[in-house]
């Protein structure tokens, strides 16, 4: 009995995947290097990027979204609370629920990281491409960006 038809790619997609996958990593790893340093852990680093993202938000709508029981989002948010990265305010809706939002400090620390980030790759890419390898690098995005598009 056969079963459904396996795609056949080429041995070259195989290695451009690869490399990919391997440079991205790298990539990432440079850029949380020279974003500052921070003692977050990655549910901490989530549910503050998921703040930013979405806005304000109640601890049970955080649990679901990072399908987390409510208990564990609750530890999460009282150290981001006692690190002063968030805050919490009645929901106007429902007064008996906190909608927890991030604290201008944590706002603060945000742009920094980034612009360290972008500090860092900027001056590298000027630093170790030439004019003509930008160029050739502008192009390379454009084709990375058609990999990733819905």
């Amino acid at each position: 009995m056969n079963g459904p038809a396996v795609p056949r790619h080429s041995g070259l997609a195989a290695e451009l995947a690869s490399e990919i996958r391997v440079l991205a990593g790298r990539l990432k790893r440079r850029l949380r290097e020279h974003g500052g340093k921070h003692d977050l852990t990655p549910s901490q680093v989530s549910v503050v990027l998921r703040l930013e993202k979405d806005g304000p938000a109640a601890v049970s709508a955080l649990a679901r979204a990072e399908l987390m029981r409510p208990q564990s989002m609750s530890a999460v948010v009282a150290q981001l609370l006692e690190a002063g990265l968030v805050r919490g305010a009645p929901d106007p809706d429902d007064g008996r629920q906190t909608l927890m939002s991030l604290s201008p400090k944590c706002l603060k620390w945000l742009r920094a990281g980034r612009a360290a980030r972008q500090d860092w790759l900027t001056a590298t890419i000027s630093r170790k491409l030439s004019a003509r390898e930008q160029e050739k690098l502008r192009t390379a995005l454009k084709l990375l960006a058609r990999l990733v598009e819905e």
